[in-house]
């Protein structure tokens, strides 16, 4: 049994498994933002309940969390203490020299204090050069002295960031040792570990931000491990990278920036999956929650990874799936400017407490939520009739926006979903039409708890069908994180030029990552079969300022082959993403290695294989807001609906984790997967 675990910011999602009877169950419950442990141990108990298991039975728990993300964008970070080679004590300051634009943006720019400060650093005598020779002798002396004097004034981690360390670590390396010995109480982190690359402000900040949340990190995950342990748990918990992999408690705690995205990063694993068993190769991932909405492309049945993402200002060069943002989600406010009189959506949250006013926790300021609640999208209950709405009082709040506009409650809610919609749009334009996509190549699978809710509308104005919504959409992060495979990345970098390279200097450095792989693989405890491992290169034409990466085929792997083929297929990348090649020397920057290890599918149980009578899933008839009046709106169980149902919109169907609206001219059909697919009546068929 494996349970995977999704901390939102307004719900914890949680979904087990049983591979023995190939069934699910879900739960979920508010999140307690004070700490989130509480509502992880709460959902752990509940779903328990509803399985009908004891905790002890759980074998794999899988978790998804936000807490480094949150510290950095809440400044609420552990103070960290910085050595850099002697000279560079400004590299977090100066930064990449850049300034926001348009023009004048400079201006107003609000710079963010550094996640260490000037006081807390301290310049080391040393200095390696890039071939990673020794330019500087380390002075060990001074060295200790500076570090005894930095160690005792209050700093809770230390990073060691020395110029060049990724080609020798060798000095820090001895500094780390010198800590260990005299001070063995703070925790340590080398750039030469945690980025290997070249680039000394991106190795800096990256390492410095490992440091910021890692303390905060380890606190977070002794709490949840106590207290599923007070639960009765005794499965190994896994923590969810922002690369859509997996790794140990231990190693989450050790290396906390790789889960800077861990949240988003369920979903687009499950996306992935639904592109494989569906055939429906580019989809738009929309997760949207309480909080925000978040997007994503597939295309070909893969996630696009990227190298490097944002946590508020600063940069974090950890591989991530590449994941856009807004603060659009059930629980976004919605206010009238008193300056502009102009209605206004997010990114304020309502969150899990006070919540939207149909909630009835205590909120009092309108959410989109509510605007459903008035519009007859949402039903009067949720979660399976555990959660039970203040339609009057959800009524009342969005009444108040439409009294200070000069509308009635419905034009104002419908102007709340409008706006809301969006802000989501705008996100899913950037991952497409700002990179060339035409949307209406691709489908669009909505998943979290408000996600079913707004696609179709989505779709209609992107004009991306099907609308794909899964079995189990409001926990589909968790399930994600059921099917997310283990993952790790091992880089070297190794800038040579191509012409008359020996092929054998590459092979060499592959083999020592590889070892490195291998050693990690031991550590998470990966059997045999289940292992893999990819290699590529990094690459760029002759004095570029970045580089493409470039995989490796298997073929070229066993044969140990040269780079003629790779510099074709670098010509041919570099022209698709970029519309041009050149016809210059192409020079190799860096090599990788990611370490994967496979886990089981989940395989839910699909719904009746006969169509049959839809009547049977009709719960009941209930007043909706479509096309400016109320209509009379059929409300399905979704539960009932067989494989080949069909659903002619309007129609709201409805399940324990979500509900689906169903737009006019539109219909949904339930695929062999379970899934249900929206398609425009105007499709023809």
């Amino acid at each position: 049994m494996r349970l995977g675990v999704d901390v939102g910011g307004t719900f914890t999602d949680l979904l087990l498994h049983d591979e023995r009877t190939q069934r699910t169950f879900q739960a979920k419950t508010p999140s307690t933002p004070q700490d989130q442990s509480i509502g992880v141990a709460a959902g752990v108990k509940l779903i328990c309940e509803k399985a009908g298991i004891a905790p002890s039975d759980i074998e794999l728990v899988l978790h998804g969390t936000t807490v480094a993300t949150n510290a950095v964008l809440e400044g609420k970070g552990a103070r960290v203490g910085l050595l850099v080679t002697e000279g560079f004590e400004y590299t977090l300051h100066l930064a990449k020299s850049w300034t926001p634009g348009p023009l004048f943006g400079w201006i107003v720019m609000d710079k963010p204090d550094p996640l260490a400060a000037l006081a807390d650093t301290r310049g080391i005598p040393e200095r390696m050069n890039a071939r990673g020779e020794i330019v500087r002798p380390l002075d060990i002396g001074k060295a200790t002295a500076l570090i005894d004097d930095l160690c005792s004034s209050g700093i809770e981690a230390l990073t060691i960031s020395l110029m060049h360390s990724y080609a020798n670590p060798e000095h820090e390396r001895r500094l780390a040792a010198i800590v260990a010995e005299r001070h063995p109480d703070i925790p340590v982190s080398l750039s030469s570990d945690i980025l290997p690359e070249f680039r000394e402000y991106d190795r800096a900040i990256t390492t410095v931000m490992n440091d910021y949340v890692r303390p905060i990190m380890k606190r977070y995950l002794s709490r949840i491990e106590d207290r599923l342990r007070d639960e009765g748990v005794t499965a190994r918990l896994h923590i969810v990278r922002s690369d859509g992999g997996l790794m140990s408690a231990a190693a989450a705690s050790e290396r906390p920036v790789h889960t800077v995205l861990s949240g988003p990063a369920g979903g687009v694993t499950s996306t992935v999956m639904i592109a494989r068993r569906t055939g429906f190769n580019k989809l738009l991932a929309f997760d949207m929650g309480g909080t925000s909405t978040d997007v994503s492309v597939i295309i070909d049945g893969q996630p696009t990874i990227s190298r490097s993402t944002e946590v508020g200002f600063f940069p974090a060069k950890v591989p991530t799936l590449d994941v856009r943002s807004v603060g659009a989600g059930g629980g976004s406010i919605a206010e009238v400017s008193e300056l502009t009189k102009s209605l206004r959506v997010g990114p304020r949250s309502a969150g899990a407490r006070p919540g939207p006013v149909s909630y009835g926790r205590g909120g009092t300021e309108p959410a989109v939520s509510d605007a459903n609640v008035v519009l007859g999208y949402l039903p009067p209950v949720l979660l399976g009739g555990d959660m039970a709405l203040d339609v009057e009082g959800a009524r009342a709040a969005v009444g108040r926006i439409g009294d200070a506009l000069g509308l009635s409650a419905e034009e104002a809610a419908k102007g709340i979903i409008d706006i809301a919609n969006e802000v989501m749009l705008g996100a899913l334009r950037v991952i497409t039409v700002q990179r060339g996509l035409d949307p209406r190549d691709f489908g669009i699978v909505a998943f979290g708890g408000a996600g079913p809710l707004h696609a179709n509308a989505m779709a209609e104005l992107l004009g991306c069908y099907p609308v794909l919504v899964p079995p189990s959409p409001g926990v589909l992060s968790a399930l994600g994180f059921l099917e997310a495979e283990f993952k790790n990345e091992f880089v070297q970098t190794f800038i040579r030029s191509t012409v008359g390279l020996d092929p054998a200097e590459i092979w060499t450095r592959f083999d020592g990552l590889a070892q490195k792989a291998e050693a990690w693989l031991d550590e998470q405890e990966v059997e045999g079969a289940d292992r893999g491992i990819l290699y590529s290169l990094d690459l760029r034409y002759e004095q570029q300022g970045f580089e493409v990466t470039i995989d490796l085929p298997r073929a070229l792997v066993a044969a140990r082959g040269g780079a003629g083929e790779i510099l074709d297929k670098f010509h041919a990348t570099h022209q698709r993403l970029y519309g041009v090649r050149f016809d210059v020397p192409v020079e190799l920057v860096a090599l990788r290695v990611v370490a994967t290890g496979a886990t089981a599918p989940v395989d839910e149980a699909v719904p009746d294989a006969s169509g049959g009578d839809i009547a049977a899933a009709l719960m009941e008839v209930r007043p909706s807001y479509f096309d400016g009046a109320f209509v009379d709106t059929p409300n399905y169980d979704r539960a009932k609906l067989a494989v080949g149902a069909r659903v002619e919109g309007p129609a709201i169907i409805r399940q324990y984790d979500t509900t689906t609206v169903v737009l006019p001219r539109h219909y949904a059909e339930v695929d062999a997967h379970g899934n249900l697919l929206i398609w425009p009546v105007s499709r023809g068929n």
